[in-house]
């Protein structure tokens, strides 16, 4: 009894984590010597430091950032690895209840090049200088069929992705592509013809997709048969699909998907969001190409 009680005095002897008091500790920062808990230690060369000392310069270990586990593109694993997707997904749903509830929301959101169409000065479309039509027809859907599908592809493709890039990663691969598609069939179809859906993005996903497959050794075969598929049924002329958008999406997928999972890790950031960067490059460079041939 006596020494079950001598324990207990001694456990309670154990100070507190200079951070955290109510957290007890025998382990103190090889710098400063403050006690310091689990959460707190950072890994030196020799024992453990405190944040304080290895933000100040003082210490010689990582910083304390550089322990959390990272997803092959570099981005922090989150609790709920699918909730842009979520996100994405609401946003369209939404905007689709929207234009069913007022059929002419429709008319201001979808992709269209000019209007009135020449000779005319164009007044409204994306040379008319409504360059906002190009994110909002992303998620712009009229028909129950054509957002099923593009949705249930976002959640195939897109939570798995999410989680293997990061939020931040994935999100900017979602829209670097999405915008991609757009600027691809503003470029090349007729002025007057309204383009709309998420089909540039879901693409996009689809490239960066075979793109992490392949970097991570896996079966190609699955991905590249519903590749295929859906690039048939892109260019059958009798389901009046723009296959400029899916095609710009799904190269801009892979050029930015490849970034993602190939980049060096001394340079990851730099070489992952410059290539986003030098891809909204290419779609600001088309968009102001088209607009000088319609204005």
């Amino acid at each position: 009894m006596d020494q079950a009680a001598g324990s207990s005095q001694d456990a309670q002897s154990l100070p507190g984590c200079y951070r955290h008091p109510d957290r007890e500790t025998g382990i103190r920062c090889t710098r400063c010597e403050r006690p310091i808990c689990p959460e707190c230690m950072v890994s030196a060369s020799v024992g453990f430091q405190c944040p304080d000392c290895v933000r100040s310069g003082s210490g010689t270990g990582h910083a304390p950032t550089a322990s959390q586990p990272r997803t092959i593109a570099g981005g922090t694993i989150a609790a709920d690895p699918r909730l842009l997707t979520k996100i994405l997904l609401g946003i369209n749903l939404a905007v689709f209840i929207a234009v069913r509830a007022n059929s002419s929301l429709l008319n201001d959101l979808v992709l269209i090049g000019a209007w009135p169409p020449a000779p005319f000065v164009p007044t409204e479309g994306v040379a008319g200088g409504e360059w906002y039509r190009l994110l909002t027809s992303m998620f712009t859907h009229q028909e129950i069929w054509h957002i099923a599908f593009n949705m249930l592809s976002l959640w195939w493709l897109g939570g798995p992705l999410e989680a293997a890039l990061g939020r931040a990663r994935y999100l900017a691969l979602y829209l670097v592509s999405g915008l991609a598609g757009s600027a691809l069939a503003y470029l090349l179809t007729s002025p007057t013809t309204a383009t709309l859906g998420a089909s540039g993005a879901i693409f996009g996903l689809f490239g960066a997709t075979g793109v992490l497959m392949r970097r991570l050794n896996y079966d190609l075969r699955p991905i590249i048969a519903l590749l295929v598929i859906n690039l048939i049924f892109t260019f059958n002329p009798g389901f009046n699909i723009s296959w400029q958008a899916h095609i710009g999406g799904l190269v801009a997928g892979l050029v930015t998907g490849y970034a993602m999972v190939h980049a060096p890790r001394e340079r990851r950031a730099l070489i992952q969001y410059g290539t986003c960067a030098l891809v909204l490059v290419v779609v600001v460079g088309m968009t102001l190409l088209r607009t000088a041939q319609l204005a």
